[in-house]
């Protein structure tokens, strides 16, 4: 099942929202009908949105029908709407990035001649992704024995990517070799990604499932039915520092605590080599109704104040090693995420 596909002259993207008791697909026919859709989770997840942005980018050229006099003022005000979406996924930037300089190597041609440049780069991206995580699955099964039992957050799969996954690139691989006993996926309040999605997508695909709440994690761990952790990321500082799903950092401090692998999966295009540390990052912070409400109806007091930062920061030194298309990284990461984007990646 595709996140994201277009089809002749329309977007379709999988709302994630309504998952999994509906199955259905938003069609987008403006930029800003993708903008609203990224902002309000129809897609989520880092590489998924870096992606998404791009055809976003293609369906504003593709259905412009403006003066060629405003078609520059049209796209730039398209970019800037849709970096504006989410501020801690880097791979947003990245992918707009990369379109913007396809645009401008187009810039001043026909407008169906640019709008079919920045597609087919759209569409480049999303193979690219499907092949990245394979990647990254291969090298991350290789870290893990038979009977492997792995803990994660969130969702970092195939509905958080353009297919396969991040850190359920991971888990899927480990599982095409034999080697995994069970996944444990903690359920990621307070908009239950992982109930609701990771649960959801590994449970269609066969692999052994268990669901806990975000706090029995440490009880699981105590009672020895863990083995490691695996988790995907929305931004990498250059010295290894990452942020991911609020809850990440505890399950860090967990796994620290009572010795277990803690490993990061992701592409090279979310580490931000423009940042020094985690420190640096911008975490966004999101609606307090996602905290007051579950599945629309409250839970508390209506008007109680809420805390909700969507994601957190792990220091590097709770992290084992960071998972990419180019092999794994290990500490020191200033040095071996360097090397890693000699061969090419990360922003």
């Amino acid at each position: 099942m595709k996140t994201v596909y277009w089809q002749e002259g329309v977007l379709y993207l999988l709302d994630q929202s309504a998952l999994p008791a509906v199955v259905r697909y938003q069609e987008c026919r403006e930029a800003e009908e993708v903008a609203q859709a990224i902002r309000d989770l129809v897609v989520r997840g880092a590489p998924l949105i870096g992606v998404t942005a791009a055809y976003g980018v293609a369906l504003a050229a593709w259905r412009y029908a403006g003066s060629k006099d405003d078609f520059d003022r049209r796209m730039e005000e398209v970019f800037d709407l849709l970096a504006k979406t989410r501020p801690t996924a880097v791979n947003l930037f990245w992918a707009l990035d990369r379109m913007k300089k396809v645009y401008e190597s187009h810039r001043g041609q026909e407008q169906e001649q640019v709008a079919e440049a920045l597609l087919e780069e759209a569409e480049k991206m999303f193979r690219e992704d499907v092949a990245t995580n394979q990647a990254m699955g291969d090298f991350g099964e290789k870290l893990f024995s038979p009977g492997v039992r792995l803990l994660t957050v969130c969702n970092a799969g195939s509905l958080a990517t353009c297919g396969y996954g991040t850190a359920l690139g991971v888990v899927r691989s480990c599982h095409r070799e034999g080697k995994l006993a069970m996944v444990y996926a903690c359920e990621t309040r307070p908009v239950l990604q992982g109930a609701r999605l990771t649960v959801w997508e590994l449970y269609q695909d066969g692999i052994p499932v268990t669901l806990i709440t975000d706090n029995m994690a440490g009880t699981l761990m105590k009672q020895g039915k863990v083995d490691g952790v695996v988790v995907g990321a929305d931004r990498i500082a250059a010295n290894g520092d990452t942020a991911n799903k609020i809850g990440t950092y505890m399950l860090a401090v967990l796994a620290h605590h009572h010795g277990l692998p803690f490993y990061v999966a992701a592409p090279m295009s979310t580490i931000d080599f423009s940042l020094s540390s985690g420190e640096e990052i911008p975490i966004e912070n999101r609606d307090a109704d996602e905290v007051r409400k579950v599945m629309g109806n409250f839970i508390t007091v209506p008007e109680v104040p809420v805390f909700n930062p969507a994601f957190d920061v792990t220091p590097n030194h709770l992290i084992s090693g960071i998972i990419t298309e180019k092999g794994v990284a290990l500490p020191p990461y200033k040095e071996s995420l360097a090397a890693l984007r000699v061969q090419g990646g990360g922003c």
